[in-house]
């Protein structure tokens, strides 16, 4: 997106942040009381991420937050948001507090209070207790709905004085998807049925928390975050169009009417019940699902989609094609990619940002948006990763464009503050504005070093976004 000039800065309490993960940060996994979790175990079976990479140690920020959060000081952070590992606070996902994981966010949220940081807190970045998934097979039985809620509540009454920003559960459909369609996280099922089931239990969690929420004392704000894709026709035959329906009610309605109307699309109903998919309802569950409207929604942005009708469907067909009537993803020939081969797209973040104001009239809280590269530290411990700078320019300038247009923005969080593990792919994905001294297969010094994009960010701030519009590019 290309942009001359800012009529005027960002919204005087605008969050600038920063993001981040418990297992994709903390290490320290056996630690001080903390339980397993289904990542500890999952990345310790073979094949299932680069190289066997894992976060038992990952970028030791659990020893390591005190100079941390000195460094997002430094940068002059508005907002940190970061997750709570539920096997931390009950290493068996129930039952017996574990007070050494209580007292380590204490301290976290303490020091980032005292350097002026609104602490953000993800309830669940996807480190389910391995202890749950073992008695009771986790997110596919509704016995976890309690104990998610009871977990929450836990934390929003320990922690809910100091904490305003709450966000329940990190990307579900991404989690959902990978873990029991995709087979690529745990539990690693490949099972269209399941995933649908385990889908509306996560909902129901989910809006049991919000309830539980709504029941405390919490002066604050919550809502869930969702990894959002705006798609776009491949041309205007209205076969594609059509396509292009079929995805945005499947991919992005699909989840977003649940959180806040309560309802799922028809049309995606339909599509299951015509496959014989079904969610296992019971009487009550419209009811949980209406008590759980956020107070905003949070917004994971990476890319955007391009798609088309299937005009001569095979044996071959993805399983988008099945689920959707013949609709395909198919490359977008007008956008750059990054070294992962994710489209570019800073423009998407607008139109993102303006489709969900239009439907949901909720304030939306951008919580994870970056680029993932191969960062290289020189000899003199400096990083010069200026395509990061432009990659975060265009897309703050589309979140302006969108402000401007009347969208009701809270604040940016960047993925990430520092370097961290990657899910699947170990630690050669970087994201971070301070590099971490470690690779995939050596843990090295792990010492911190500010990249370029570090400086450059903390400019952003200072000047609360002016300074965007004569950063070179």
């Amino acid at each position: 997106m290309k942009s001359n000039s800012l009529e005027y800065n960002f919204p005087d309490n605008f969050l600038w942040g920063s993001s981040s993960a418990a297992y994709q940060i903390e290490g320290a996994n056996n630690e001080d009381g903390k339980g397993t979790s289904i990542w500890d175990v999952f990345s310790k079976e073979s094949g299932h991420t680069y190289h066997g990479t894992n976060g038992d140690i990952a970028v030791d920020h659990y020893h390591r937050y005190e100079e941390d959060v000195a460094l997002m000081k430094e940068m002059g952070l508005k907002s940190y948001r970061f997750s709570i590992s539920w096997s931390r606070i009950y290493p068996e996902g129930r039952g017996k507090l574990n007070a050494k994981g209580v007292l380590f966010y204490d301290k976290l949220i303490d020091h980032l209070l005292a350097a002026n940081i609104e602490p953000i807190v993800t309830i669940y970045h996807w480190d389910l207790p391995q202890a749950l998934q073992d008695q009771y097979g986790g997110w596919e039985s509704r016995e976890i709905i309690e104990d998610f809620a009871a977990y929450a509540s836990f934390l929003f009454r320990h922690y809910g004085d100091r904490v305003k920003y709450w966000i329940t559960v990190n990307e579900q459909n991404v989690f959902v998807m990978q873990g029991w369609l995709f087979g690529l996280h745990p539990p690693g099922v490949k099972e269209s049925a399941r995933a649908f089931k385990v889908n509306h239990i996560v909902n129901l969690a989910n809006a049991r928390v919000i309830e539980e929420f709504r029941l405390s004392d919490c002066n604050g704000q919550i809502g869930p975050s969702f990894a959002y894709s705006p798609s776009y026709p491949n041309d205007s035959r209205p076969e594609n169009n059509l396509a292009n329906e079929n995805y945005k009610a499947f991919f992005n309605d699909f989840w977003l009417d649940v959180y806040v109307w309560g309802r799922y699309p028809s049309f995606v109903l339909q599509r299951l019940n015509e496959l014989g998919i079904s969610f296992d309802e019971v009487e009550g569950d419209q009811q949980i699902l209406e008590k759980g409207k956020p107070d905003f929604i949070g917004i994971n942005y990476y890319q955007s989609s391009n798609v088309e009708f299937e005009w001569s469907k095979n044996e071959k067909s993805s399983m988008l094609s099945n689920l959707l009537k013949s609709t395909k993803k198919i490359e977008n020939p007008f956008l750059e990619k990054t070294d992962w081969n994710w489209s570019i797209d800073p423009l998407g973040l607008t139109i993102t940002l303006r489709q969900l104001e239009s439907r949901y009239h909720l304030p939306i809280l951008i919580t994870e948006n970056g680029l993932g590269a191969f960062d290289q530290l020189e000899e003199d411990k400096t990083v010069h990763d200026s395509y990061r700078m432009n990659y975060i320019r265009e897309h703050l300038l589309a979140v302006k464009q969108a402000i401007d247009e009347g969208v009701t923005v809270i604040g940016y969080c960047s993925w990430s503050f520092t370097d961290l593990l990657s899910w699947l792919n170990g630690y050669k994905k970087r994201y971070g504005f301070v590099y971490i001294d470690r690779d995939d297969t050596n843990i090295r010094t792990l010492n911190r070093y500010k990249k370029d994009s570090f400086y450059w960010y903390q400019q952003v701030i200072t000047t609360n976004g002016e300074s965007l519009v004569n950063s070179t590019k």
